[in-house]
């Protein structure tokens, strides 16, 4: 039976397989750590892949499923929201026990209605040690999310997938639902009950390639065998397993994760090889029926494949399930998919875990009249006014915010203005000074010249000819842009870093490791929030700097912001965030600006604002916020313009 409201709205769901790149089995001995104290952390690296499962889900009365797919086994499922009828028919197991089982937690827990999933698509091997269970357990958990508002972070979607599992015969372990975080690799580490979950920046492209060994394993009595030496080990033999998931495995774990960071494939490599040495005399010895793997091992002992490759290991349980090998570079990667697939008579996938877009360019919109800083401004620009620097310099607002620009390496800047403030900004970073003027310079003074001259070789110049609002400002550099992400700041913000590392080099940091659209803001007093767009959302990480955004809203007013829009921290239950002024912006942004620019989608006073393009991205592709650890000046005003000069670079 399929029900489901034909008039809501309907979402798009993609989940992706997971690889355990290093740690497989770590995660179920460290959670024994709450028997035997003794048990050493469980720590593993593991990432999404390029397959998946696909779906489509909407409001409905009860909890259907559907698919015309071969793979799901059966056609259809339906069954109303009562826990205890999910919950049994998780208890049986098969496909659908995995979405009964997710669905059952959900109605115990949550205030929520119904669901109809369709799972339209299915690309991800079954049964090859990728975790396609955990996957459909993310899936529905993501769906429910997203359809109900409940504004989980990723972790906690993770958890109630795994949850959800645990209800059914599978009893899957703690980093099969790591495939929540996308095609990206993640650290895990597991102390007993407790999961921490890192994200992992890579810096170069690594092109693996995972293989079905075509052959067979028995999962099931790989891990009763393994859980036998636990959690106390009664013998050499379980001693040296436990050495095998602790110890070492740390240490090869922490080492792979400093080679990712590194972007060194080859020492990566060489961990592979390392690991999988250590499983066949540690771990091997207790389940040898399945675990000697013979042709896992004819796979890595291959003198071909061992050429094209930098290292390779098993997967998931191990044994002759699935294997995975580190090629040398994109043609070596095609050539071992050719060689298993026709050779060896193998289904080989591509993975390619890529580095995020680096961002190199920056944009600073700079038009606009200047008028709160009226009357210095008919005769100076705002972001021309005068700021003591942190080295004891006078320096124009703007040449600050520039030379961060320079020294955390921006390639190209693109400054946004009318074509009669060319001058001003000609006459400063391109007109030399006079010999006399340079003459009476200091050594420090002559040396900083270089430093403008530097600058000034990196500014490009686009013009807004009608001032419609920051959004159209922001919009004329989409040419510029060229379909790259770029660091937007505001031409009249200036920032303090807490530390040696700048606020804009932070921001790109993090950006780095999530590749999604990025608002850096700040906590403002309820009392201020009508004045600013706030960022609202769930905490992504514990250190609770990087929100994942649930709404962007212009100028609220307090009582709006105070039931909808307060983001809970450890010291704080309220707490209001605002543009700190910077961003990091990608095609889709500026898209929507020019979906504004064409449509008209105009505020009350006929302008175009970004606040409503972040929102729409917010809303249709998921946006982060960040914190940094630092303080944001501007000299937007008299007041803001005060503190700027009486409190920067102290």
């Amino acid at each position: 039976m399929k029900e489901k409201n034909q008039k809501e709205p309907s979402i798009e769901l993609f989940v992706p397989g997971r690889l355990c790149l290093f740690g497989e089995h770590s995660d179920w001995a460290g959670v024994n750590k709450t028997i035997n104290a003794d048990i050493v952390l469980g720590r593993a690296i593991v990432t999404g892949i390029e397959q998946g499962i696909y779906g489509r889900a909407q409001k409905s009365t009860l909890f259907s499923v559907t698919s015309s797919l071969e793979a799901c086994q059966e056609a259809s499922f339906s069954c109303e929201m009562d826990m205890g009828k999910l919950r049994e028919t998780a208890r049986q197991g098969g496909f659908f026990s995995y979405v009964a089982g997710v669905a059952s937690y959900m109605c115990e827990w949550y205030h929520i209605g119904g669901m109809h999933l369709e799972i339209t698509k299915m690309d991800l091997p079954m049964k090859s040690g990728l975790s396609s269970s955990a996957a459909i357990c993310v899936m529905v958990a993501k769906a429910f999310n997203m359809l109900y508002g409940l504004h989980l972070n990723t972790l906690g979607i993770m958890n109630i997938a795994y949850w959800g599992e645990q209800r059914t015969p599978s009893r899957c372990g703690r980093l099969d639902q790591a495939c929540a975080f996308g095609v990206s690799p993640v650290s895990m580490v597991f102390d007993g009950n407790e999961l921490d979950v890192g994200r992992i920046t890579v810096k170069r492209p690594l092109y693996y390639v995972f293989a079905d060994l075509m052959s067979a394993k028995d999962t099931v009595k790989i891990l009763a065998d393994l859980n036998s030496a636990y959690p106390f080990a009664r013998d050499e033999k379980a001693d040296r397993l436990h050495e095998a998931l602790g110890p070492d495995n740390q240490e090869i774990t922490g080492e792979a994760i400093a080679c990712i960071l590194a972007g060194d494939a080859q020492k990566l490599g060489e961990l592979m090889v390392r690991a999988q040495t250590v499983f066949d005399e540690k771990v091997a010895p207790m389940c040898p029926e399945e675990l000697n793997a013979p042709v896992l091992h004819s796979v890595l002992n291959d003198q071909y494949i061992k050429k094209l490759t930098y290292g390779a290991k098993g997967v998931g349980s191990q044994g002759d399930g699935t294997v995975q090998l580190l090629a040398k570079d994109s043609e070596t990667q095609k050539k071992l998919i050719d060689y298993l697939e026709k050779k060896r008579g193998m289904t080989a996938y591509a993975l390619t875990l890529r580095p995020n877009k680096q961002v190199r360019k920056a944009v600073i919109p700079v038009a606009g009249f200047g008028t709160r800083l009226y009357p210095e401004t008919r005769g100076v620009k705002k972001e021309f006014c005068p700021v003591v620097d942190k080295d004891g310099l006078v320096k124009p607002a703007i040449l600050i915010l520039l030379e961060e620009l320079e020294a955390i390496e921006i390639e190209e800047i693109c400054l946004i203005l009318s074509r009669q403030e060319r001058a001003c900004y000609e006459d400063f970073f391109f007109k030399p000074i006079s010999e006399a003027h340079y003459s009476k310079l200091s050594r420090q003074m002559r040396e900083y010249e270089t430093t403008i001259r530097n600058i000034a070789k990196k500014l490009k110049f686009v013009y807004q000819e009608e001032q419609k609002g920051f959004g159209h400002a922001v919009y004329q550099a989409k040419e510029f842009a060229d379909g790259e992400p770029v660091l937007l700041l505001l031409g009249d913000t200036i920032y303090a870093s807490s530390g040696s590392v700048p606020c804009t080099k932070q921001l790109l940091d993090v950006y780095e490791q999530y590749g999604q659209d990025m608002a850096a803001v700040q906590s403002i007093p309820l009392a201020d929030v009508p004045h600013y767009g706030i960022f609202s959302g769930v905490w992504e990480n514990k250190e609770e700097t990087v929100l994942k955004l649930t709404q962007i809203v212009e100028k609220p007013d307090c009582e709006k912001a105070k039931d909808f829009l307060a983001v809970s921290t450890k010291k704080n239950a309220e707490n209001y965030f605002a543009a700190f002024g910077a961003y990091v912006i990608t095609k889709a942004v500026f898209d929507r600006l020019d979906e504004a620019v064409r449509k008209e989608l105009v505020n009350a006073k006929g302008e175009v604002e970004l606040t409503d393009a972040l929102a729409y991205v917010c809303t249709k592709q998921g946006m982060m916020a960040f914190v940094p650890d630092g303080k944001s000046y501007d000299l937007g005003n008299a007041e803001a313009y005060r503190r700027t000069v009486s409190e920067f670079g102290l």
